[in-house]
């Protein structure tokens, strides 16, 4: 089974698209030309050594300044000292969940991902095929959990919903699994993965 997903979501990620951004659902919003977006990398970790495919999640610290309490893939911006996204992303998963950076087999990228706080996110899909230890780094991540892959590959599990921010209604996807609300940049980037998957 391994082998079969490990397939399917090679040539998904090879498929040609365009990237998605926060402003997706709002097409009223105006975004300025010339805006200067910072690169970052974020690792979306599938674990195949149990009995069906598993994503990793984290549960960001409720102390964090920016997203607190938020739903997200290990990950963050690109340091200089990184050679590339990739990189980024499995440094970032070596320090929020305690991911070795060997652990994991990069299958590709999906488009980047444009955030409200200016971020051109990639988002690097990689296979766990032998177990680890998760640890959650203090002040950064309250929680790390699993979700079962074919929920979030599954289109039917996406809703649109809205809230009041600056002042508009905006609008953005959720892909809500148990007591955990994973919505926005993240939800987003899995719904882009899943229409992938489908085609």
């Amino acid at each position: 089974m391994a082998r079969d997903l490990i397939t399917d979501l090679t040539e998904a990620l090879s498929r040609d698209g365009s990237g998605s951004s926060d402003f997706d659902l709002n097409p009223e919003t105006v975004l300025p030309a010339g805006r200067k977006l910072r690169p970052a990398g974020v690792l979306v970790p599938v674990s195949v050594t149990g009995d069906a495919p598993r994503l990793i999640l984290t549960k960001r610290s409720s102390a964090l300044k920016h997203h607190p309490g938020q739903i997200a893939f290990p990950g963050g911006k690109q340091d200089e000292g990184d050679i590339d996204v990739t990189a980024t992303a499995l440094r970032e998963a070596q320090e929020e969940i305690g991911l070795p950076p060997e652990l994991p087999s990069i299958l590709g990228h999906l488009p980047t991902h444009e955030t409200v706080t200016s971020f051109s996110v990639t988002p690097v899909v990689a296979i766990l095929e032998a177990s680890f230890e998760p640890v959650a780094e203090p002040g950064e991540v309250d929680e790390i959990f699993f979700v079962p892959l074919a929920h979030v590959l599954n289109p039917e599990n996406y809703v649109v919903e809205s809230r009041r921010w600056r002042g508009q209604r905006r609008y953005y996807y959720a892909v809500p699994y148990g007591p955990y609300y994973i919505w926005g940049a993240t939800a987003r980037m899995l719904r882009g993965l899943a229409a992938r998957m489908s085609e």
